[in-house]
C-alpha cells in the first residue's frame, strides 16, 4: 500500500470485529510514528494503549460517568469551538446526517442516535484503544505535533491492514479515565483511538464521507 491508498482507504471505523491485534504488529507502527515531525523535536504525545482485560476495566470505570450523560461530564477543554458556525458547523452536521442515513436511523429516532452515541465508550467493538494525553503546559503548536504523530500511527495502521478511529467523545468523560489510567494531575487527557479491524459490512462504515471542494480551504497565489 503507497501513502495515498493509505489516506483515500483510512475513514473512521465505528464497528470492529473481535479480531485480536497483534502486540509486535502496534509496537512496530508506534516506533516507526516516533519519525513523525515536531516542533523543537518535543515528541509532545503521551499514550497507554490497552486491550483485553484492561481495557474492559477501563469500560466499566467510565460507565458510570457515561450513565449520567451531561451530569457525568468532565471535560478539560472545548471539544468543538464556542460559536461554531458557518461551513465548519454545516460540515459537522452532513456527516452526522449522512451517518444515521446509511445506517437507517430517522433524525427523530433520539433513542437510535443516543444508542450509537454511546457506542463511542465501548471503542465501537476495537479490541484495542489507545488515550493519548500530554503535559498541560503544552501549547496550539504541541497539539498540532500530537495531530501529526496521530495521522502517522493511522496511516500506518492502514499499511498494516488494521483500522482506527480517533475519538475526542472520551475528552467529555476525562476525570473517570484520568483515575482509571492514573494519568498525572499536570498533564491534560487529550482523546482516545479506537483500533483493530474493520467490519466491512456494517453500514455505519461505508457511507459516503462528504468533503468540501478544495477551493473552499486552498487560496492559490502565484500560479
Amino acid at each position: 500500500m503507497n501513502v495515498t491508498e493509505a489516506v483515500t482507504s483510512r475513514r473512521s471505523i465505528r464497528a470492529f470485529t473481535d479480531q485480536p491485534v497483534d502486540q509486535a504488529i502496534l509496537r512496530r507502527i508506534l516506533e516507526t510514528a516516533q519519525r513523525s515531525p515536531s516542533g523543537g523535536n518535543l515528541q509532545p504525545w503521551n499514550a497507554a494503549v490497552l486491550t483485553g482485560e484492561a481495557l474492559q476495566q477501563l469500560i466499566a470505570a467510565v460507565a458510570p460517568d457515561v450513565a449520567k450523560g451531561r451530569a457525568g461530564m468532565s471535560e478539560e477543554y472545548d471539544i468543538y469551538p464556542k460559536g461554531l458556525g458557518g461551513e465548519y458547523e454545516d460540515s459537522r452536521a452532513e456527516v452526522g446526517e449522512a451517518m444515521y442515513s446509511d445506517m437507517g436511523v430517522a433524525r427523530d429516532d433520539k433513542a437510535g442516535r443516543l444508542k450509537q452515541f454511546l457506542s463511542n465508550y465501548s471503542g465501537f467493538g476495537a479490541p484495542v484503544m489507545m488515550f493519548i494525553h500530554t503535559p498541560r503546559y503544552m501549547g496550539p503548536p504541541q497539539w498540532a505535533d500530537i495531530g501529526m504523530w496521530m495521522q502517522t500511527v493511522m496511516l500506518l495502521l492502514r499499511e498494516a491492514g488494521l483500522d482506527s478511529c480517533a475519538q475526542e467523545a472520551w475528552a467529555a468523560y476525562a476525570q473517570p479515565v484520568r483515575r482509571a489510567l492514573s494519568i498525572p494531575d499536570d498533564h491534560i487527557f487529550f482523546c482516545g483511538m479506537a483500533i483493530g479491524y474493520r467490519d466491512a459490512d456494517a453500514p455505519i462504515n461505508i457511507f459516503d464521507v462528504p468533503r468540501r471542494p478544495l477551493e473552499s480551504n486552498i487560496d492559490w497565489r502565484g500560479f
